[in-house]
């Protein structure tokens, strides 16, 4: 773990991409205590005012304070993102781990079953979930999670049958050990480090998918503080041209989020796999 630390430190891309996740993730945490204005008050009387002392990044057309709605904005972002990945990895890692092991009859089913929900583009199935199950900020997370799945079951199923062969299963098999324990104590470690990359350089996909369901309106619902629905707000409005901070605030915050967790997993992607490693550069 500690070299791991050091070649991620070494990674000049990934060291930044770690310290602005960090701080993503402590304002997302922190939301309550950093927000100066509570993200949901609005006051018409004050819409769309120009940044100023008291509203750092101004107001919105609810008369709401932009630099509140972009720090609750991201709490709402890190948690889309967690539970995305969560339920990726509890539904797609088993699911790959057995089928690349078991093989036959399962591993043809689940493969269709992946092949299925390959067939549709990844923001128009999580817009088919969500047109099912209803709009709302759960029904969102487990969309985007649903689409999340095949990702982590092909990676990890992929992984499984380069190991199935290799002579140290050979010899836990020769010596008796239970398919599970196998499964468990050989095949899964030596999967993580691959599963770790792709779940941080998925996150960005993950909010991305948000952001884009929140701006097609069928994401997260108003009042919430959602960049997704910031940007589909001033689009409403046509504030390019007269509020023009509606829209680049939230727009920025998702640029420099996405980046940031991009950068971070080709860190990861680096310090995990010491031959790429090429003398601490990006």
């Amino acid at each position: 773990m500690l070299d791991v630390l050091r070649r991620i430190a070494r990674h000049r891309s990934g060291s930044a991409g770690a310290v602005l996740v960090l701080l993503f993730v402590l304002v997302g945490l922190l939301a309550p205590w950093l927000a100066p204005h509570d993200p949901l008050r609005g006051d018409l009387s004050r819409a769309r005012e120009d940044p100023s002392r008291e509203h750092r990044l101004g107001t919105d057309e609810l008369g709401r304070d932009v630099l509140s709605r972009i720090i609750w904005g991201a709490r709402l972002t890190l948690r889309v993102g967690l539970i995305a990945v969560a339920i990726g990895l509890l539904v797609g890692v088993p699911l790959g781990l057995v089928s690349g092991y078991v093989g036959g009859t399962f591993d043809l089913l689940a493969q269709r079953l992946v092949d299925v929900l390959l067939a549709f583009p990844g923001v128009l199935l999580a817009i088919m979930i969500v047109a099912i199950m209803g709009t709302g900020l759960e029904n969102v997370m487990i969309a985007v999670g649903i689409v999340s799945i095949p990702t982590y079951t092909r990676l990890v199923r992929g992984q499984v049958l380069a190991l199935k062969a290799l002579p140290f299963l050979e010899a836990a098999r020769a010596l008796g050990q239970s398919q599970l324990l196998i499964l468990a104590r050989h095949v899964l470690p030596n999967t993580m480090s691959y599963v770790i990359v792709a779940a941080t350089l998925s996150i960005p996909g993950y909010i991305l998918g948000e952001v884009i369901l929140s701006f097609l309106g069928v994401g997260v619902q108003e009042p919430s503080a959602s960049w997704g629905n910031m940007l589909n707000q001033a689009r409403s409005i046509r504030a390019l041209t007269s509020f023009p901070w509606l829209l680049f605030v939230p727009g920025t915050a998702i640029f420099i989020t996405v980046m940031a967790f991009n950068f971070l997993g080709d860190g990861l992607r680096d310090a995990l796999d010491p031959r790429r490693v090429s003398g601490g550069k990006a």
